[in-house]
């Protein structure tokens, strides 16, 4: 014994020494991105997978603490979790998969298998299965990528009329992508009326669509069969999770070709009890919470940066919403470069480099543009300060 309790303090030295706080083991906490090497920084970005998303709430934290200390029988468990999500948002069923992009896996393998064992383990070979999705030219997106994992083909469609003659009798799921509303020919509301009266299956990706709350049942009053959001965006569940909505028989067939079903197209995409119980706790936070006086507070934050910079010379600001997705207050500042003498990609980098590190809204191009959401208490005066900072710096 006391060898091997030698042996234990020796091992464990390293790691202590790069630690802040008290040198007692039982108690210090550990600096895991100090000890990794690895910079946080504020997030004046959004809620993008890059940025890892959003911050859990203390609720969903909770959650996946009292579940790490227990045993279930995880079917039991996805069974009791979908039943209560699906309460709380007003759909048939629900199901808690690894993130959006494994929901539009498995909603179109129970669009595609249904709940055939022999096409459950043949996916992604779809021979006597239907397996053509047909989607508008305007939705192709990167995330499709998790349709066509199962084997399908798609058949792109711009007016009603094409999409009308394109249905046949390999035709297993019409796909929506929310966030491409406008430029698609057909609309939100027009779609799911059209797989309806042909009999065939309409699935809306919105993944990045809350807020606002209301969102999170519209699309199923709308009439689609099949819905998804992202858990770890403005929902502030695990990032690692996501929300399957809809149909009952789509559910469960989504469920057969899911984990922990050894032979199925989704048993990577696992998701532990810890994750599931997470998600629900965030849900039914995030259906109760006061989002007038989130939204006002995103405003605040808003006006702390732009009355932070107006004041500069040629430097104007603009407050704006995105139309569909993370449709909250974020802020475009812009300036004349013959008067401060910076591009808004160098700015992006005096800030990411700087102290401390902040992370500010991608792909804008001639301007800089803030989003305040993810922001903690405070911080939207760090980022006015260090914005102001560097623009006035290159005057």
């Amino acid at each position: 014994m006391p060898n091997r309790r030698r042996f234990l303090q020796s091992a464990t030295l390293p790691l202590l020494g790069g630690l802040r706080g008290v040198a007692n083991a039982a108690t210090v906490k550990r600096d895991y991105f100090a000890e990794l090497g690895v910079r946080p920084f504020i997030n004046a970005g959004g809620t993008y997978t890059m940025f890892t998303a959003s911050l859990m709430t203390p609720e969903t934290m909770q959650a996946i603490d009292y579940c790490s200390k227990y045993f279930v029988h995880l079917d039991e468990l996805h069974d009791r979790v979908g039943e209560r999500i699906a309460s709380l948002i007003g759909c048939e069923a629900a199901l808690v998969s690894s993130g959006a992009a494994s929901a539009l896996s498995l909603g179109t393998a129970a669009c595609v298998a249904g709940t055939n064992p022999d096409f459950i383990h043949r996916l992604p070979d779809t021979t006597g299965m239907k397996n053509e999705v047909i989607i508008q030219k305007a939705h192709r997106y990167g995330y499709d990528h998790a349709v066509r994992n199962c084997g399908i083909r798609f058949i792109e469609v711009e007016t009603r009329d094409e999409l009308e003659h394109a249905i046949n009798e390999h035709t297993a799921m019409m796909l929506f992508f929310n966030a491409a509303t406008p430029p698609g020919q057909i609309s939100v509301e027009e779609f799911p009326q059209l797989g309806k009266k042909h009999g065939i299956p309409t699935f809306n990706d919105a993944a990045a669509d809350v807020p606002p709350v209301e969102n999170l049942s519209k699309y199923i009053k709308l009439g689609f069969d099949l819905v998804t959001f992202s858990g770890g965006k403005g929902l502030r569940g695990p990032q690692s999770a996501g929300l399957l909505l809809g149909r009952k028989d789509l559910i469960s067939a989504a469920r057969m070709n899911a984990s922990p079903n050894s032979d199925s197209i989704g048993r990577g995409m696992k998701v532990n009890k810890e994750e599931m119980v997470g998600m629900l706790a965030a849900v039914e936070v995030y259906v109760k919470k006061d989002h007038a006086a989130e939204w006002r507070e995103w405003e605040q934050r808003v006006k702390t940066v732009a009355d932070s910079v107006g004041p500069l010379a040629s430097v104007k600001t603009e407050r704006f919403v995105p139309e569909i997705s993370n449709a909250v207050p974020h802020l475009r500042i812009t300036w004349d470069q013959s008067q401060i003498k910076i591009t808004p990609q160098e700015v992006v980098k005096k800030l990411r480099e700087g102290e401390p590190s902040i992370e500010l809204r991608p792909g804008a191009k001639e301007a800089i543009e803030v989003a305040v959401w993810m922001m903690l208490p405070g911080e939207a005066q760090t980022v006015a300060r260090r914005i102001r900072e560097v623009l006035k710096a290159a005057t």
